[in-house]
């Protein structure tokens, strides 16, 4: 880039969305957030600084759906392009609160876009899911497989890629990328960032490392009767750095055409439940305990994706494996076993 750019990033406290400012701060652009903080923390800010060396421009505690105050942002700050993370993303969760799940995602993002087009952006890169593929079956899978939502979470994100494919045809001056992201894990490698969700963890990775840590007694494994290797259910993890790497790498391409893109982000390799477990608990130097129980409702076999296209586009191509995400999921957790809150109430009294 010849001068920073200003890059408004939705969700911007969460996992990705911390580690995606890291990033763009370590490369020239200018970050401005917004995030409600209902499954992150302010906290985290201060780390991205200690990180990145930088300020984030400006942090705003709102929700995406307050129309009046996400479009106070924009006539504050002139935005070039947009970063969109901020959403409920649990596949459970969406099956007890489906209302609220098309509340936030779907009405979320229309807010957003209303936003965005009456203040002139046109640029956006929006956080999708693979589980728009739903029961696609073995096999890497590419983006133009045939989409089978299976819960209320999944539908939602099919819905919102729906809105901004009629929006990029009936306005050709928009340029958006769709990132359908696998199974993001591990942690920034300083320890100082990683994944802390709110209550009991929904993902794999934060509750081993929550069991590991003596937070939990066991993981409860989901099934162990599928149609995979050893019985349980086979995802593709993806390293949250090479996943941030990949949003910032698709920003830098927004403007090379306009129009819709979908593209996967994930490594094209396949890990099972117990695999993850295994790798984690030689990360961490001991047995990770766990139990099998029976399926969740809406969870597919097997989900490995087909990654070439972001390559031939963009020569994007992830370059840490399994073992690297346990060790710094692992790292982040024991240098902060309660979280982020927990680690600022044991420093409290020296400081």
């Amino acid at each position: 880039m010849s001068a920073p750019s200003t890059v408004l990033v939705t969700g911007g406290g969460g996992f990705i969305g911390s580690h995606t400012c890291v990033e763009l701060l370590d490369h020239g652009y200018e970050v401005i957030v917004v995030d409600n903080y209902s499954n992150s923390s302010s906290q985290v800010f201060a780390r991205v600084e200690r990180v990145a060396g930088r300020f984030v421009g400006a942090v705003y505690d709102l929700d995406i759906r307050d129309r009046h105050a996400l479009s106070a942002v924009f006539d504050r700050h002139t935005v070039d392009a947009v970063l969109h993370f901020a959403g409920l993303k649990s596949a459970s969760g969406s099956l007890r609160r489906p209302v609220d799940y098309y509340d936030v995602n779907v009405g979320g993002t229309m807010a957003l876009l209303g936003a965005m087009h009456s203040h002139g952006v046109h640029q956006l890169v929006y956080s999708s899911s693979c589980s728009v593929y739903g029961a696609a079956g073995p096999g890497p899978i590419r983006e133009d497989a045939p989409t089978r939502p299976g819960h209320p979470y999944a539908q939602s994100k099919w819905i919102c890629e729906q809105i901004l494919a009629d929006l990029c045809r009936r306005h050709p001056e928009y340029s958006v990328l769709c990132m359908r992201y696998f199974n993001p894990a591990g942690a920034h490698p300083s320890g100082l960032l990683g994944e802390d969700p709110r209550g009991t963890p929904d993902n794999l990775m934060p509750y081993l490392a929550q069991v590991a840590v003596g937070r939990h007694p066991r993981l409860s494994v989901r099934g162990g009767d599928y149609p995979t290797r050893d019985g349980t259910a086979v995802r593709d993890y993806l390293h949250v750095m090479d996943c941030v790497e990949a949003y910032r790498t698709a920003l830098d391409h927004l403007a090379d055409r306009t129009g819709l893109q979908v593209f996967n982000l994930a490594r094209g390799k396949g890990s099972s439940v117990l695999d993850v477990v295994d790798t984690f608990s030689r990360a961490c130097g001991r047995q990770v305990p766990y139990e099998v129980e029976q399926r969740r409702p809406g969870d597919v076999a097997e989900l490995v994706a087909d990654v070439s296209a972001a390559d031939r586009a963009w020569g994007w191509r992830p370059t840490r494996d399994l073992a690297d995400m346990c060790r710094d999921s692992w790292r982040f957790q024991q240098l902060n076993p309660l979280g982020y809150a927990g680690s600022a109430r044991r420093q409290k009294p020296s400081g």
